[in-house]
């Protein structure tokens, strides 16, 4: 981490947080007149997390192979999200908490680029900041993590099983009512350092962060896609841009998967559809199957006792079609209700 604080600094930046903003409005300059159609630097803004710096440094790494003649560095920087931590996301602003200062930092010109976790990217993007490429999938299921138990089956009545996402919460509180769960936030490490402390009996995490980290001994099972349906874009990365810039999107172009873009993009389609965000118990996941997009969803209520699931196939090349029409289903066979109750909690 010392030397990819190194090179943050040479970029010209402390790393240090900027002030949060509500909204960010287009750039005043159309990006491509800011920025050369063959750069002799590209900066990548990353959140200074363990594993978003892994990330940062894997398309960091494609990008510097991909055009030799450029150098690529990477700006640091701690966000809103990363410093509150004694509250679950859903009460503090969502997942955009993790990237509007690198949103900030691409506005004023000091980054080219941002890396993210697509499972952490709002829905809704932000006027003027585009997806420009999503990478290959890392293995996008929830794990298992304990040091005691070697499955949810084994857990005793009253176990405490620790977990940020109301996603996973309904469904351990649907399929597990014996279970005591409770919220878990902070960074990878830190959560499995609250693990081993003996503060929960087992976590439930994405089993993606632990093996980019070289963790995977650390998962005890990967829960299949029926025990729990993942977050729309769990183990993929996204690559996010100023919108309308040609030059950068041709750069960032190659590391475009269409395979995970498909199914991604039908996930978020689906989410988006269905108003999902941090405070929205809501799975999506899709799959490419015998060359048909496969989408499978959810919609609960956060203690489980309510939950509307579904699935549709198509054309790969209709994924937001897809996500959009099983979004109807799912509201017109009660969704919408339960959608409706979640609106007026709290």
């Amino acid at each position: 981490l010392r030397v990819i604080r190194r090179m943050a600094l040479s970029a010209g930046s402390p790393g240090a947080a900027l002030a949060p903003h509500a909204r960010i409005s287009p750039p005043k300059r159309p990006a491509q007149n800011r920025i050369m159609s063959a750069p002799s630097k590209i900066v990548i803004a990353s959140r200074e997390s363990r594993l978003a710096m892994w990330q940062a440094v894997h398309v960091q790494g494609r990008l510097a192979s991909l055009n030799p003649g450029a150098e690529v560095v990477i700006l640091g920087m701690t966000t809103k999200g990363d410093q509150i931590l004694d509250r679950p996301l859903s009460q503090i602003g969502g997942k955009g908490l993790f990237i509007k200062e690198l949103e900030v930092a691409m506005h004023e010109g000091r980054a080219h680029l941002a890396v993210h976790s697509m499972k952490d990217v709002p829905m809704v993007m932000p006027e003027g900041f585009v997806l420009a490429a999503i990478s290959a999938r890392e293995n996008p299921r929830d794990a298992f993590v304990s040091s005691k138990y070697n499955g949810l089956d084994e857990l005793p009545a009253g176990a405490v099983v620790g977990t940020s996402s109301l996603r996973r919460e309904a469904i351990l509180r649907a399929k597990y009512p014996q279970l005591t769960i409770k919220s878990l936030r902070g960074n990878l490490d830190t959560r499995l350092k609250k693990l081993d402390a003996g503060e929960y009996d087992a976590i439930i995490l994405a089993a993606a962060g632990l093996i980019r980290l070289g963790l995977k001994d650390r998962i005890k099972a990967v829960l299949t896609p029926e025990q729990s349906l993942p977050a729309p874009g769990q183990g993929a990365l996204g690559i996010e841009l100023v919108d309308g810039d040609a030059a950068m999107a041709a750069v960032v172009a190659p590391l475009n998967d269409p395979e995970t873009a498909h199914c991604v993009r039908a996930e978020r389609a689906l989410s988006r559809a269905l108003g999902g965000s941090c405070q929205v118990p809501l799975g999506g996941y899709a799959v490419i199957d015998n060359g048909e997009l496969w989408l499978r969803g959810f919609v609960a209520s956060v203690d489980g006792q309510e939950m509307v699931a579904g699935e549709v196939r198509g054309n790969p090349a209709d994924d937001e079609a897809l996500g959009r029409r099983l979004a109807d289903e799912l509201r017109a066979r009660g969704a919408g209700a339960i959608l409706e109750k979640l609106a007026h909690c709290g």
